[in-house]
């Protein structure tokens, strides 16, 4: 069994003005595409062809821990971006309040986070120790193993704005947490309390 290439959950302009249907085209169709072609490479007829992804990523090293990891990265990603704005669930809400102080706090360190993490990575709000955190990863390292539960992500990886915002990360950061965040899947993952799980 191989690794698919995970769908997006929304067409590729759904998410316009704000991210155009040319960087989801390149992003999903020839980045995405690649960590999990050479991830598929990479385990065909060892001991990890068919295991679940997350467990792949757990024994992994070198290339293919950077492939296996970009590959759920990717995919938890497309789901941190949502076309409709939503809220978070109340829970979310309380423990944003209880950690943060407030949502505009909150949107603040994930904006910092995100903007001024030095070149490539992932900027991450998860539960860490039994409270919300804001984190960021380099290169493939992933909040699957650098938290207890992440919540949602923002790529700065530069392939994920330069199309449309060049090099200017601000303001795809904006953009992004000012009118595409998807609470809903954030708010999923912390009523479920357990990590997202890759769709195989």
């Amino acid at each position: 069994m191989t690794i698919p290439l995970m769908p997006l959950p929304y067409s590729h302009d759904a998410l316009e003005p704000h991210i155009s249907s040319t960087t989801l085209e390149v992003h999903h169709g020839a980045h995405h595409k690649t960590y999990v072609d050479k991830l598929n490479a990479a385990i065909a007829g060892t001991e990890d062809e068919g295991k679940p992804l997350e467990d792949i990523i757990r024994g992994a090293s070198g290339p293919k821990f950077n492939n296996s990891a970009q590959t759920w990265n990717h995919g938890f990603y497309w789901h941190s971006l949502a076309p409709e704005k939503s809220e978070p669930s109340e829970a979310l809400a309380a423990a944003i309040q209880r950690d943060f102080g407030s949502m505009d706090a909150l949107l603040e360190a994930l904006t910092n986070e995100a903007v001024n993490h030095f070149s490539n990575g992932w900027a991450w709000l998860v539960v860490k120790g039994g409270k919300l955190a804001v984190i960021s990863t380099h290169d493939a390292a992933t909040g699957l193993l650098e938290s207890d539960n992440p919540l949602l992500t923002v790529d700065v990886w530069e392939h994920a704005y330069y199309i449309d915002q060049k090099n200017k990360r601000p303001a795809y950061v904006q953009a992004v947490l000012g009118n595409i965040i998807n609470w809903k899947f954030a708010s999923e993952n912390f009523d479920r309390g357990t990590p997202w799980v890759y769709p195989s």
